[in-house]
């Protein structure tokens, strides 16, 4: 592969090791403060662990007052962005549109995953994609190995750039202004502890290193991470480059840096010069595969713009009042203006997509923009930012099936006062195994734990997951005391974002409760409205990561 030279500048072209860091310009005079105070909040949850803080901690680390705290996390959760449980505030799946308009909008996952993971599978190594955001590097996808040793890197995780492998290549392609913030950056935090994804540095290494691997990188082609995350932890990186429009394909060095591909190892499989050695080859010719599906795929037609958006913020707060910040709301909601086919749009068409006045589709494009989750471009369009995936996407795009359900099956546990659960079909076909249970307040109700197997035939849940001839047309499955005397129980199926059976939710009550008719009267209705709403989740959390069954 031809070489992509670049120039690097040196140490004394940017400002020395401990210079002061520039600080966060001042917000514009038309910014939206609510926007900006909810975007606060949203990274306040995302770099909490397993998503969650209490609202006591949100209005510590944030600095806001506590009622402006109670109002945004209320309006978080009017959208489903946030679960509100008592006096805790956590992610919820919803919040991964926002992340998913970018990914749509910037096409990569789409148009290179399978060949990412069709790589993965041929090596047996977790192999990543990766963009460059300002100083760091996120990742758009990854492909891993389920081993005992495996990695932990989640979708829209930031890490240092200087500390990765993929981080060089993208430097090659820095201006001054950008290694004045790096080095700014490192000198403020030399231990990488704004980077919650990444264990902290311990012994800082000379800025010049990672100068030098950048120019390397450059001169080179590809990119070495000989342990600089953790020990153990080698990766192997090329770039990807978008060649579209070039006449001469065999110098790709004028080709646009889309993302980054990696393989990702440990050290008691490859050492890293084993790793360039053995898999430098095969990598570079899956890139090659990758940017000529770049070159090649036709231009995504637009998706149907939400025009609705507007109209609900609106009804929104008629119905809850002052408790509903209407501006943060419709804010956010900017952002699910981007997608497919729409990745970069007038302050007209941000308008005609949500619905919203032009004067609020400004500010809140001013807003976002100081916030960096959308940059202006000179045609006077906007585009969405790696950093629209730090509101809340890491944490969520590790979320599994059972976690999805969980609140739902909570929740219509209360309504109907019985017990509910969701079960998937065991690698045998001839099972079922429960995978999330929410119990009802009876002394005689159906307890069954967490992967307890049953077989498929004799229950519910079983028969609706083989779909039985009748079962399919009706689409439900009831079950009247056949597994267990005093056991009656009603199930429906959930569909996961490609309509296929995924799983099952029922829910089960003792005949003295209910008649067969009053399981469809009265439980059936609330069963299926509880599978509509895990499956509305299920859609957006699976649109780019691989929602986990169990």
């Amino acid at each position: 592969m031809p070489a992509h030279t670049t120039h690097v500048p040196p140490a004394e072209a940017v400002p020395p090791a401990g210079a002061v860091p520039p600080t966060d310009a001042v917000a514009p005079a038309e910014a939206v403060a609510p926007l900006l105070r909810g975007i606060a909040v949203l990274r306040r949850l995302t770099d909490a662990p397993d998503g969650t803080l209490s609202l006591s901690a949100l209005e510590k680390t944030t600095g806001l007052a506590r009622s402006t705290v109670d109002r945004l996390t209320a309006t978080l959760a009017r959208m489903g962005y946030v679960r509100l449980d008592g006096r805790d505030v956590t992610l919820a799946p919803r919040l991964m549109e926002l992340g998913n308009a970018y990914l749509a909008a910037l096409r990569l996952p789409d148009l290179l995953s399978a060949r990412a993971d069709a790589l993965a599978d041929e090596l047996d190594e977790s192999v990543s994609l990766a963009v460059g955001d300002r100083d760091g590097v996120r990742f758009i996808h990854q492909a891993t190995r389920r081993r005992a040793m495996s990695l932990s890197f989640r979708i829209g995780d930031l890490l240092p750039a200087e500390r990765t492998a993929p981080g060089p290549l993208f430097a090659a392609e820095w201006t001054a202004p950008d290694w004045h913030r790096w080095r700014s950056r490192r000198a403020a935090d030399p231990a990488d502890r704004t980077f919650p994804a990444v264990p902290p540095r311990e012994h800082p290494t000379p800025d010049d290193d990672f100068v030098l691997r950048t120019s390397t990188a450059a001169s080179d082609g590809y990119a070495l991470d000989d342990q600089l995350i953790e020990p153990g932890l080698v990766a192997l990186s090329v770039p990807v480059r978008d060649l579209r429009g070039l006449r001469d394909l065999r110098d790709p060095d004028t080709g646009r840096l889309a993302c980054v591909a990696s393989v990702v190892s440990h050290t008691s499989r490859h050492t890293a010069p084993d790793l360039r050695t053995a898999l430098l080859p095969r990598l570079r010719a899956a890139v090659t595969a990758m940017e000529t599906d770049l070159r090649t795929a036709p231009p995504p037609p637009p998706g149907p713009p939400r025009t609705d958006l507007a109209t609900w913020t609106g009804a929104s707060k008629q119905e809850l009042g002052r408790e509903f910040v209407e501006s943060l709301a419709r804010g956010l909601t900017v952002l699910t203006a981007f997608g497919e086919g729409r990745s970069a749009l007038t302050l007209t068409q941000v308008a005609k997509a949500t619905g919203l006045t032009r004067a609020t589709a400004r500010r809140a494009l001013i807003t976002l923009t100081h916030a960096r989750l959308v940059a202006p471009a000179p045609d006077a369009t906007f585009t969405p930012t790696p950093r629209v995936l730090s509101l809340g996407f890491p944490p969520l795009s590790r979320t599994s099936l059972p976690e999805i359900a969980q609140p739902h099956l909570t929740a219509l546990a209360d309504r109907v006062h019985e017990s509910a659960s969701l079960a998937v079909l065991s690698d045998s076909g001839e099972e079922i195994q429960y995978t999330a249970r929410a119990s009802a307040p009876h002394v005689l109700s159906a307890r069954v734990t967490l992967g307890t197997r049953l077989p498929a035939q004799s229950t519910a849940l079983g028969r609706v997951l083989l779909a039985h001839p009748e079962v399919r047309a009706r689409g439900y499955a009831l079950v009247d005391e056949e597994l267990e005397a005093g056991l009656r129980a009603v199930a429906v199926p959930v569909h996961d974002r490609t309509g296929r059976v995924t799983a099952a939710i029922n829910v089960a009550t003792h005949p003295a409760r209910r008649t067969p008719t009053a399981c469809e009267t009265e439980l059936l209705p609330e069963l299926s409205r509880t599978a509509t709403a895990i499956e509305a989740d299920l859609r957006v959390a699976g649109r780019f990561v691989h929602v986990p069954p169990r």
